[in-house]
């Protein structure tokens, strides 16, 4: 086995583990999120919300992609 195979293989162990801390802790991971946000948005005193809540509802949504990881399987392609 390669470098690139080793590393490719150990991407993807931490790939599911993420994946896995994500589904258990997602409801404290939002409430960080919304933490964060509200602290920057008070910093900056209003000036930067809308970006601001549109950061936040991306990485929620990538949040809820990565927790949802294990639910989906790869769809087979048809043979050529």
């Amino acid at each position: 086995m390669g470098l690139m195979d080793n590393l490719k293989a150990k991407a993807g162990q931490m790939k599911g583990r993420a994946g896995s801390f994500a589904q258990q802790h997602e409801a404290k991971i939002e409430r960080g999120l919304e933490k964060a946000a509200k602290t920057v948005d008070t910093r900056t005193k209003g000036k930067y919300t809308a970006k601001i809540e549109t950061g936040t509802g991306k990485a929620k949504d990538a949040l809820t992609r990565l927790s949802n990881m294990d639910e989906r399987k790869p769809k087979n392609k048809p043979d050529a």
